[in-house]
């Protein structure tokens, strides 16, 4: 699959800087973007390096980086770069002193916390580009995508039983090396626990002392868990959003599992039948539709800087994000009759909302007050 939009954003962000990384899950299509993107500079004759540091052969080669980079010209590649985070400043030598003559494409399977030194070596030459697995945009089965979650290999696999057994592998693979390839030191039997635990925390506030008690971990190694597995694309922390009104407001964050079907293996969830009757339907369906239209407000906004909103009288808003000056918000609902709450009047006063939509899971798009409205999550467009 071509993905076109991230090529178009690749181009755009090598204007801005000489290095631009490719930052997202592993087996969510990184590899295949930087070659996609390759592919399309050889073809306007652009020379093109690559090194990728899960091969021996070519972690040797960049052994002595400095000699294996410095006379290269035209686009490099070095996939996984979380793995020698040590590059870093030889990169920043050889675009200072290469202006015009190099630009780097770096992939990492780490989040810019985990990867520090670029944001501290790189600063003012490095941007920087999410990859999710896929989204609805870019698939024709919106229901097998909420399913079995958006990286390639499960969502195209030839059948349910297939796509689990990949997540099964995947989520293994996850615990066993990468976390240790990362550099933490942490059994991967009780990072398992605390992940399966937090299955029963999606879309809610998370507290770090309630899951210690129930692992009897200290509130301390919970956070540091929480950390890695947001830094690794595996969980979003939804800070929460404290605006200047005289009401007391929820200062802990959300947190939702980023892909639905890693969510689903984790709940032991098999197939459609199982997660219709599962209790935790309607919460899984509403981080998949969160996730969703943070995804397709792509490079529109920042990642981070997307919120909820929550009084401790009980008033709340799922989802804030700001674009222009303005604040929208929005509300996941798994029903087919959306309808508004007196909370979500509140969120629209309080909060000064542009607009607020609910997203459901059914077909049509219609009005229900004059800043509220209703939508199905297949025809939500983003704000412009």
């Amino acid at each position: 699959m071509f993905r076109a939009k991230y090529c178009d954003a690749i181009h755009l962000l090598f204007q801005v800087n000489p290095i631009v990384a490719i930052l997202g899950p592993r087996q969510c299509g990184k590899t295949t973007l930087a070659e996609q993107y390759a592919q399309h500079k050889v073809s306007q004759g652009e020379q093109i390096h690559r090194f990728d540091l899960e091969l021996p052969l070519d972690l040797q080669k960049l052994e002595s980086p400095q000699l294996a980079l410095q006379n290269l010209t035209g686009l490099i590649v070095i996939d996984e770069i979380q793995l020698r985070p040590n590059l870093f400043p030889i990169l920043r030598y050889l675009i200072d002193h290469n202006r015009g003559k190099q630009r780097y494409l770096i992939l990492g399977s780490a989040s810019r916390e985990l990867i520090k030194q670029s944001s501290e070596t790189l600063a003012g030459r490095i941007s920087y580009l999410e990859l999710t697995p896929f989204d609805r945009t870019e698939v024709d089965n919106i229901t097998n995508l909420w399913e079995r979650g958006g990286y390639p290999p499960s969502y195209l696999a030839n059948d349910q039983q297939l796509s689990y057994l990949w997540r099964e592998s995947y989520i293994k693979t996850f615990l066993e090396q990468d976390i240790a390839m990362l550099g933490f030191n942490i059994p991967p039997e009780q990072l398992r626990r605390f992940w399966i635990m937090l299955t029963h925390y999606h879309g809610q506030i998370f507290n770090a002392n309630e899951i210690g008690n129930s692992l009897d971990l200290n509130h301390k190694t919970i956070r540091k868990y929480l950390d890695i597995l947001t830094g690794t694309f595996m969980i979003r922390e939804l800070k929460p959003w404290h605006s200047n009104i005289k009401k007391r407001q929820v200062k802990s964050s959300k947190i939702y599992f980023r892909d639905s079907g890693i969510l689903h293996s984790l709940m032991r969830v098999q197939t459609l039948d199982e997660l219709y009757t599962n209790p935790k339907l309607g919460a899984s369906w509403e981080g998949f539709a969160l996730e969703e239209v943070i995804r397709q407000h792509g490079m529109q906004i920042d990642q981070y800087d997307c919120y909820f909103w929550a009084t401790s009288s009980g008033a709340e808003l799922d989802l804030l994000i700001r674009i222009g000056g303005k604040h929208y918000g929005f509300e996941f609902k798994y029903t087919d009759t959306p309808k508004t709450t007196k909370s979500m009047h509140i969120a629209v006063e309080d909060l000064q909302l542009e607009k607020l939509t609910i997203i459901y899971p059914g077909a049509d798009n219609f009005s229900l007050t004059d800043k509220i409205s209703a939508c199905g999550l297949q025809s939500y467009e983003v704000i412009t």
